[in-house]
């Protein structure tokens, strides 16, 4: 098949990308590299089934022509980190809703099955444990920022939902829980690299509030998997899938074990969230995701443990200590 990804040289669809060609699709990979990288898909250039093309989803005419050829797309640009969406809010729910957009618009011309990734984050506020994808959704006050990206990938959802209704435009929508793994960089606020560098660094670890707020982690070798199986699997069309792994753990013992699983001398701080991020910002204390709706719909369940998603990561960063 021709697979258009975009966000394509980015963390989840670098590995992805590599996947797919592996199976013997062709895959044109459109990015615009604000924070994807180049490297990312270095392992990917010179191949006849790859193509990269730098360039915005906000670019209309482009997203038209890259669509028109594939079959399905998997559209995974979109501003991500909590720490880029609290910097420039305005930005990234254009890029969010003008993107999602742009890619549904185009996939209409030739009914291509589309992915749409989203986010845990949409459940916001909501205290009913495990999050399922029929819930209610409890987004907070406009006046806290933090939830605009939430509210952007909401509506990011409802669009493809309505193109399906509408149009009968075979989409999916993917709610990621905390993907991690090589390649994910820390320079947004990803939680996972920035302890991991610290404690290889015996830099503080610093946690942000109490630390009790708990988070699950999923390595994106399952989150690849995943999505390879829902694209094969005609029963995902007009659905929306909880992606992640369901083993939680508080940020504080996250901190502790990285310490301990690196052998590191570091030390955890505790930060107050005012002295990290701008005002507007409030957090969620758990995102537990129900993932019984992937695991019968496509057979499979993530279950890579977080002790290998530490060990993968740290020995991705001491690779250049060791070249």
């Amino acid at each position: 098949m021709h697979i258009l990804i975009t966000g394509g040289a980015g963390f989840i669809g670098s590995h992805l990308s590599e996947r797919l060609i592996r199976e013997g699709h062709t895959i044109t990979v459109l990015d615009d590299l604000s924070t994807g990288q180049l490297s990312n898909i270095s392992s990917l250039s010179g191949h006849p089934s790859f193509n990269f093309v730098e360039g915005s989803v906000l670019d209309r005419a482009l997203v038209a022509e890259l669509v028109q050829p594939a079959e399905v797309v998997f559209h995974l640009a979109a501003a991500v980190g909590v720490k880029l969406i609290m910097d420039e809010p305005s930005r990234s729910m254009l890029t969010n809703v003008a993107g999602t957009e742009n890619v549904l618009d185009a996939a209409l011309q030739n009914k291509a099955h589309t992915f749409v990734a989203s986010t845990s984050e949409v459940y916001g506020k909501s205290a009913k444990f495990p999050f399922q994808e029929d819930d209610d959704l409890t987004i907070g006050s406009t006046k806290n920022l933090r939830w605009s990206y939430a509210c952007a990938k909401t509506l990011d959802e409802f669009l493809a939902l309505a193109h399906a209704r509408e149009s009968g435009l075979p989409v999916t929508v993917l709610r990621f829980f905390n993907t991690t793994g090589p390649r994910q960089t820390g320079r947004y606020g990803m939680v996972i690299p920035n302890f991991i560098k610290a404690a290889l660094d015996n830099a503080p670890l610093i946690v942000h509030g109490t630390g009790d707020q708990s988070r699950c982690f999923g390595h994106v070798s399952d989150v690849v998997e995943a999505l390879c199986r829902l694209m094969k699997t005609p029963d995902a069309r007009g659905e929306v899938f909880n992606i992640g792994n369901d083993q939680e753990i508080s940020i504080r013992a996250l901190a502790e074990q990285i310490i301990s699983a690196v052998g590191s001398s570091s030390e955890i701080q505790h930060v107050p969230y005012d002295q990290v991020y701008p005002v507007g910002f409030e957090d969620m204390q758990r995102r537990l995701p129900d993932v019984s709706k992937l695991e019968r719909v496509t057979g499979f369940r993530p279950t890579v443990p977080l002790s290998q998603i530490i060990d993968d990561i740290s020995d991705e960063m001491r690779l250049p200590l060791t070249a």
